[in-house]
Formats: structure tokens, C-alpha cells, sequence
């Protein structure tokens, strides 16, 4: 059975045209919409370029200028800091600190990261000095002017040898500043502020030995006494450090280039810190009460040359150098030039002694006035004529006597002025002391030829020469010694940053005069202090054998260049039997009281080498001085 056929569906026809639109009416317009073709072609034409400079220009970042833009990079990235290395100490013979450092920072900061350019913003280098200049007590004009003064600068010091406390205040200073800017409430303008490490001297004592130490300048340098004298072997090696940074501050993981610091090396002194004292209180007392321009105490061992003491009065507290007396900066000790006056007549008798024209006991008649060259010279007190010994002549310290001895060294005058200048030159007058200390003075001593008018009359008793504290010391300490000059000594060694300790080279010796020269002229000054008659009887000591010599000079003064007032002074050293130390005191234009050196700088040589035996144990002397005879029966 066939299925019945499905009917046919019928197939669609083509559309049919859409009804044409309406003819627009009179006066209307029609609207066409523009091909958007052009316009798209013109955007990728655009972005192309975009992306044509973009590739260009980082080819040439990345490509051609890849090395110029690392180097720029670094240069605002990597920062140097120098490692300052420590300076050694300045210790006495016991180790004491004289002279010592702690941490401190020099402040500095970058300029060029203040700029407008940089930190877009004005006044950021005015901001910056007034934020530091409570913490660093400056004035903000004053760091503002260094802050804009070279603005591309990367580099300048805004305050040197600040404290670890001030940092820590900078430190959060530069925090506070860093988070306000993260937050978008301001600009960092800490970020540039930078420390380096540095170290600050101190001197712990204040003004003790601070002559003979000297201090150091704003750059940490030596530059003056003995910090300028070793300053190379105290200041050591600087190191120097190079570290990445962000925002100023160290970037932890970044590179970190380091050459460490070499520490300076210490030196030891032979001075002992309590002798120092002693003698530095003793003189500043006396010539406050004298009223004198200064004086200086030095106090050395007679065996070994070194010098225990050298104090100056006024003095200063190298701690604060802003309050210091210019004058008084450096170590008159050693750079005061003067006439020495008659602690200068032991070297004239030693002379007369040493050539066998005379002995302790030779007589010498001394009138009241002795005419020579174009004046009559006279002694301190008017007197009629004494008869003297030749001892007798040193007790009393008599010019007259002094002269009339010394004539005996020669045949002739000119030949007596040659001897004696031999002997003075062997003492070491006109000729360095060896210290090698700056700004010292050698003295002034003219050759024989040069001995005009009454310089060849003057000379024997201490005038018309000059010489130093320490000079005129090494001369006793020279008779102490049996004869035999050692040259004065400063330094006992160095201990390197490795605890290696260098002794300082053996000071040389020199023979002056014999052992037997050297005894009769110890006896003789003992005279001058134990004896009725002697000049120095301010100076005892109870126990102890004192061999000294007093000194009454003509003082020039400095300002004019002509004679006005004294220089007392007063020499010598103890036991005088088993003799130990030498201890000189001088002191310049004494204006109230007593003038004369066995008056002012008899009791300060008591209280100094007094202390100074105690302190060091020397026991007392075992005998009597055997009393020479000072005059003889001129019947």
C-alpha cells in the first residue's frame, strides 16, 4: 500500500523591495554617516609612530647608551663614605691616657638632591637647615648657605666631630621626614643627609701637660706639640666604604665595597702624671701670686735623660680650644727663649775647674765694682770687698767673682771666649735640645768673634745668651750625671695597632766634663743651698743632700726688645750625694713681691722635687754635705 504523499512546502521567493523612503519635505536635510576608514587608518598610522619612538628610543637606552646610563645610574646609587681610622693615644710612662678619642660623626649631606629639579618642590634647602640646625647648634642661614652654595654638589660637610647622640637625633629626624613622605604629606628633604665616622680627641686630664701635647685641628689633624710632631704615626690609615642606596637610605641587599681603616699606633711618654701635676700646680700658684707674665717647671731624670715633667703656667684645656688664650697655646718650655742669668755661672765653673786654673778652695778677691770694657759691673747688693773661695763665689753668686774667673781660662781674652765656648757649646746651649719638638727654640749664642763690648763680661754670669727651660735642666741634670751629657728624651716607644710595642731609640750620651769636675761642682752647689751665706736656702729638703743654683736675670722683653724686668729662676737636683733628679723652674717678669729666683723658685723646686722623691721612692740621703768653705781671712 503506497503511503500518502506529504504536501509540498512551498519555497520562498525573493523579498520583495522595501517600501522607498519618503522624499524629505521642503526645507529638511538629509543626515550621511562618513566611511569610518580614514580615521581608523590615521590612529594606526599614529600608534605606530607611538610605538616606533618608543622602540627606537629604548634601543638606545638599552643598546647604544646602555653604558653611559649605568654609570649615571651609579653615580645617584653607590655612595662612598670614608672609614676614618682611630688615632692612637698619648699615654704617660704608666700608661695613663693623656690624650685619647671616642666615636663622633661629621655630618654631611648632597646638595644636588635639594634642588627644585630633583625634589619638586622650592625651599627644600631651607626646609632641610632649619629641621638640622637646632640638633647641630648652628645657625639655619649658615647651613642653608651650604646646602645651595654649589647646588650639583653630591658632597659637603654640614658639622664635623658631632656626638653619637646628635646621629641618633638626626636619625629620626630623617625617619619622621621618610614617613611623612610615604604617606604623600610632604618631601624627604633628610634623604641626602649622610655621617661619617670619625674619631674626637679628648684629653681626660683638662689641661694637664697640654703645652707639651698640643691638640688637634677640625680635620683631625695634629697641629700642635706632640699630636703635630707624631701625627703621622698616630693618625694611621684611613679606610673607605662604598655602599648602595635608595631614598638616602642603605639598600641591605645591595653591593658593599669595603677597605677597612688602619688604627693609629700609641705613644708612650716618659712623662709621669702625677710629677706633672705637682709641678704644674706649683707653678701656677707662684706666678699668680707673683703676678708674672709665666714660667715653666721641668723635672728630669738624671740617670736616664727623660723628662718626668714640663709644665707651663698659664696654661689651657686643649677640650676647649674656642676659650683658650692664644698666648698661651704653645709649650713655652721649649720655645721661650731667654737670658738665663746666674744658674748659667755653673757652666763657667765648670769650665775654670775642668782646665785646672782653679780650684773650690781658690781664693778670689771681689771688690764692690770692677771696671771692664765701657762700665763698672757690680753684684745684686753693694758690699765691700769680699773675700771669697772660688765656692764661696758660686754660693753667693757674685758677677764680679764670676768674671774674674773666667778671665783665668786664657792667656788672652779672646782665648778665655773661645774656651768658655766650647764648654758652653758642649753643654748643648745654641744647639737643638734632640727632642725634635715643634716650634723649639735653640737659643742664641753668639761665636767668640762676635763677643763685642761687655758681651765677653756679661757672658760668664748668664747674660748676653739665651737658652730654653729644658736646655738649662740637661745642663744639670749634665753635673748630676757625673759629667756626662744625656740628651733629653720625650718619648719612651710606640705600640702599633697590632700590640707590638717599639721602644724609642737609646738617647746618645756626650762626655762634657770629667767625674772628678763634676763631684767638686755637686759639692759646691750644695753650698748654695745648705750654707748660711748661699742664696738658696728656700730650696731644703729635709733628709735630702740638695745641690742647686739660683738665677737673677735682666729679662728682655719680648714686645720692645729692651731690658725690663727679671727672670727668676732656680736650678738643681737631689740626693746630691746619689743625685736622681734634676728639677729647673723659671718664671718671667715677676711683678708683686720678690724678683730674685731663691725667693720665688727656691720653694717651688722644694714642693716639686719633694713630691717627686715620695712619689718615686728614693730614699733619703745618708751623709752630710761636707760644707766647703765659702770665704777665707783676707788679713
Amino acid at each position: 500500500m503506497t503511503a500518502p504523499r506529504q504536501p509540498r512546502r512551498p519555497v520562498p521567493g525573493p523579498a520583495r523591495p522595501a517600501a522607498r523612503p519618503a522624499r524629505p519635505r521642503q526645507g529638511s536635510q538629509a543626515l550621511r554617516l562618513g566611511s569610518p576608514r580614514p580615521r581608523l587608518r590615521m590612529i594606526g598610522v599614529g600608534l605606530t609612530l607611538v610605538l616606533l619612538v618608543f622602540t627606537v628610543r629604548l634601543l638606545q637606552v638599552q643598546a647604544v647608551d646602555a653604558s653611559a646610563y649605568a654609570a649615571r645610574a651609579n653615580v645617584n646609587r653607590y655612595i662612598p663614605v670614608m672609614l676614618a681610622a682611630e688615632r692612637g693615644a698619648i699615654t704617660d710612662r704608666g700608661g695613663v691616657d693623656l690624650a685619647t678619642t671616642v666615636d663622633a660623626y661629621d655630618i654631611t649631606a648632597a646638595p644636588d638632591l635639594l634642588t627644585p629639579e630633583r625634589i619638586k618642590a622650592e625651599g627644600a634647602a631651607r626646609l632641610a637647615a632649619g629641621l638640622l640646625a637646632p640638633v647641630l647648634g648652628e645657625e639655619p642661614g649658615a647651613l642653608e648657605e651650604k646646602l645651595t652654595a654649589n647646588p650639583r654638589s653630591k658632597y659637603v660637610v654640614l658639622a664635623r666631630r658631632q656626638t653619637p647622640q646628635v646621629w641618633k637625633k638626626i636619625t629620626e629626624l630623617k625617619k619622621a621626614q621618610a614617613d611623612k613622605a610615604a604617606r604623600g604629606k610632604g618631601v624627604n628633604v633628610l634623604a641626602g643627609v649622610n655621617r661619617e665616622s670619625h674619631s674626637k680627641r679628648v684629653y681626660p686630664n683638662g689641661d694637664l701637660a697640654a703645652g707639651m701635647l698640643g691638640f688637634v685641628n677640625g680635620d683631625g689633624q695634629g697641629a700642635g706639640g706632640l699630636e703635630a710632631q707624631f701625627d703621622e704615626t698616630l693618625a694611621g690609615k684611613n679606610g673607605r666604604r662604598v655602599y648602595a642606596q635608595s631614598g638616602g637610605r642603605q639598600v641591605p641587599t645591595g653591593d658593599v665595597k669595603e677597605q677597612a681603616a688602619v688604627p693609629g699606633s700609641d705613644v708612650e711618654l716618659t712623662i709621669d702624671r702625677d710629677i706633672q701635676w705637682a709641678a704644674q700646680s706649683a707653678i701656677a700658684r707662684q706666678v699668680k701670686d707673683s703676678r708674672a707674665d709665666r714660667g715653666y717647671v721641668v723635672v728630669q731624670d738624671t740617670r736616664s735623660g727623660e723628662i718626668l715633667a714640663m709644665a707651663n703656667a698659664p696654661g689651657y684645656n686643649p677640650n676647649e680650644l674656642e676659650r683658650a688664650d692664644r698666648a698661651a697655646l704653645g709649650n713655652a718650655a721649649l720655645q721661650d727663649a731667654y737670658e738665663p742669668g746666674s744658674v748659667s755661672k755653673v757652666m763657667t765653673m765648670a769650665a775654670v775647674l775642668e782646665e785646672g786654673v782653679a780650684t773650690p778652695a781658690t781664693h778670689v778677691e771681689v771688690p764692690n765694682r770692677l771696671p771692664r770694657a765701657d762700665r763698672f759691673f757690680a753684684d745684686d747688693v753693694d758690699h765691700p770687698t769680699w773675700h771669697l773661695t772660688l765656692n764661696g763665689v758660686l754660693a753667693k753668686s757674685s758677677n764680679i767673682g764670676t768674671i774674674l774667673a773666667s778671665e783665668q781660662l786664657g792667656k788672652s781674652r779672646e782665648e778665655a771666649n773661645q774656651v768658655l765656648y766650647t764648654y758652653l757649646r758642649k753643654f748643648g746651649i745654641g744647639r737643638p735640645t734632640g727632642l725634635g719638638f715643634p716650634g723649639e727654640t735653640s737659643g742664641i749664642l753668639a761665636k767668640p768673634k762676635d763677643w763685642k763690648s761687655s758681651r765677653p763680661f756679661t757672658i760668664p754670669f748668664g747674660q748676653g745668651l739665651s737658652l730654653n727651660a729644658v736646655q738649662a735642666a740637661s745642663v744639670y741634670s749634665t753635673i748630676a750625671a757625673g759629667g756626662e751629657r744625656v740628651q733629653p728624651s720625650l718619648v719612651r716607644g710606640a705600640k702599633g695597632p697590632d700590640g707590638r710595642y717599639t721602644p724609642a731609640p737609646t738617647p746618645p750620651r756626650t762626655r762634657v766634663i770629667s767625674e772628678k769636675t763634676a763631684r767638686e761642682l755637686a759639692t759646691m752647689l750644695e753650698s748654695v743651698v745648705d750654707d748660711e751665706e748661699g742664696t738658696g736656702n728656700k730650696a731644703k729638703i729635709p733628709g735630702y743632700r740638695v745641690a742647686g743654683k739660683t738665677g737673677t736675670s735682666n729679662r728682655v722683653d719680648p714686645k720692645t726688645g729692651r731690658y725690663h724686668g727679671y727672670t727668676a729662676s732656680f736650678a738643681g737636683f737631689a740626693p746630691a750625694d746619689q743625685p736622681r733628679l734634676t728639677v729647673y723652674c723659671a718664671i718671667q717678669n715677676p711683678t708683686r713681691g720678690s724678683y730674685f729666683g731663691g725667693q720665688i723658685c727656691g720653694p717651688v723646686f722644694k714642693q716639686v722635687m719633694e713630691f717627686a722623691l715620695k712619689s718615686l721612692q728614693v730614699p733619703p740621703s745618708g751623709s752630710q754635705p761636707p760644707r766647703l768653705p765659702v770665704s777665707y781671712d783676707g788679713q
